[in-house]
């Protein structure tokens, strides 16, 4: 971000002799203008980055028409994808909590549109998977410095909700993905999902390298005195007092540093999240790479069957709105494990009416509701639980870690398919994983009753 009026505001703040508390000041404050703006902003960074991460999977029926090939040497097209942003989750998380949030996202973000560009240049699915794999290290680098970053603009009895909301701009963008590529594929081909994918982040670079800002508690945890902490600082509360310094009150950590992620009694509530994440996204992914196929194979007609996924999708948006509203008042792990065992009730659902009827809609669009709603919480979690010199670290790993699980569940769904598992049995071995994500989730509440989060 640009500061225009940095050198004036630093000189007329930096007159007085006081220091501000950042947390104090920002958890007594309303949400104001300055702080919805950056939010809105990583939404729609998010949004861009949930169409570009599900635009393979809309486009693969038409690539495999185009190329003449069958399913089987685009699977590992898929795994490249989740690969890459498991591997951009867990390098460049720890990185952006040494050098910043915004320098990270900027550079994630040009990275990722214009791989999504490449794309269409792809001859075989060898070149398509290297491609996929470089898209995914972008988004992964870009989605856990959004939340971090929103998370550091929000007050703590507000951060759940913003953070969900925030991280809404990814379903959203997975769900009307298909929408796009459903318009665009007949008249343009394959080719014009990914321009879409890649166009959509470069118009929305010249707002982020404008109006994005470094976080204030990163810049406050180095060095309080700094002029761009202070301009910000400004922004965020322009009738409060010149202050000279920015107190950051938070415990004082090694910066990027993964080993912090277990040290100083995390150990327990690290290990509770990972399990969390794996778990959570091995279910969402599983669900969301063989529901269309195994709806279609088991009688239900194609529409029937890709407006499943939409409704899966949608019902994760739903369920992301639910948890962010009551969060707080029902406690962030408690509605997590809630919002679990719904998605374990309805996936069971799912398994016994397997035929595209309204029922099965309602069923896919409860298991939506649960699984991605009860993600979103993880992820205002992770954010919430980690302090700032290692929470972009935190969140980084916690996706990484959650990532294997994305790449894991499809994997061994289409294996147990491949083998003559009935499409209800292995719907039916899906509760397993989410009941074990609630239970954690369960242990989370447990833990932040003993010691609430900041």
């Amino acid at each position: 971000m640009s500061y225009p009026a940095q050198r004036t505001a630093s000189q007329s703040i930096t007159t007085g002799d006081t220091t501000v508390s950042l947390t104090a000041l920002i958890n007594a404050r309303p949400v104001g203008g300055f702080q919805i703006l950056t939010i809105i902003l990583c939404s729609l960074l998010v949004f861009a980055e949930g169409y570009d991460a599900q635009a393979i999977a809309y486009a693969a029926p038409a690539i495999s028409a185009a190329w003449g090939i069958g399913k089987g040497p685009l699977v590992p097209v898929f795994g490249a994808g989740l690969t890459g942003i498991m591997l951009g989750s867990l390098v460049l998380s720890p990185l952006s909590d040494r050098v910043g949030r915004r320098g990270v996202i900027l550079i994630s973000t040009l990275a990722f549109a214009l791989l999504s560009i490449a794309t269409v240049f792809a001859r075989d699915p060898t070149g398509l998977a290297i491609i996929r794999l470089l898209t995914g290290f972008g988004i992964g680098g870009a989605m856990p410095n959004a939340i971090a970053l929103t998370s550091e603009f929000s007050p703590a009895a507000k951060r759940p909700l913003l953070v969900i909301l925030m991280f809404c701009g990814f379903s959203l963008g997975s769900a009307i993905g298909g929408i796009i590529a459903v318009a665009l594929i007949p008249h343009f081909g394959w080719q014009a999902v990914f321009w879409f994918g890649g166009l959509m982040p470069l118009v929305l670079m010249p707002f982020l390298y404008v109006l994005l800002p470094e976080s204030i508690t990163f810049l406050a945890s180095r060095n309080g005195a700094d002029p761009r902490a202070l301009w910000l600082l400004s922004r965020i509360a322009p009738d409060a007092p010149p202050a000279s310094r920015v107190l950051l009150d938070e415990e004082k950590t090694s910066r990027g540093s993964v080993l912090e992620l277990l040290a100083h009694g995390r150990l327990l509530m690290t290990a509770l999240v990972w399990t969390v994440f794996f778990m959570s996204l091995l279910d969402l992914n599983l669900i969301v790479a063989w529901l269309p196929t195994t709806l279609a194979t088991s009688g239900a007609k194609m529409g029937a069957a890709v407006f499943a996924g939409s409704m899966f999708q949608f019902g994760g948006i739903a369920g992301s709105l639910i948890v962010a509203f009551y969060a707080q008042r029902l406690g962030l792990g408690r509605i997590m494990a809630g919002a679990y065992v719904i998605a374990a009730l309805s996936i069971a659902l799912v398994a016994g009416s397997h035929d595209g009827s309204l029922v099965t809609m309602l069923a896919v669009a409860g298991a939506g509701i649960g699984v991605i709603g009860g993600q979103c919480g993880a992820n205002a979690l992770a954010a919430a639980y980690y302090p700032t010199t290692i929470r972009s670290t935190g969140v980084g790993w916690a996706f990484g870690v959650g990532r294997v699980g994305s790449i894991v569940g499809p994997v061994v769904g289409g294996t147990l398919l491949a083998m003559k598992m009935p499409a209800q049995q292995l719907f039916l071995l899906c509760i397993v994983p989410i009941l074990i994500a609630a239970l954690a989730s369960a242990i989370v509440q447990r833990r932040i009753n003993r010691a609430p989060l900041a």
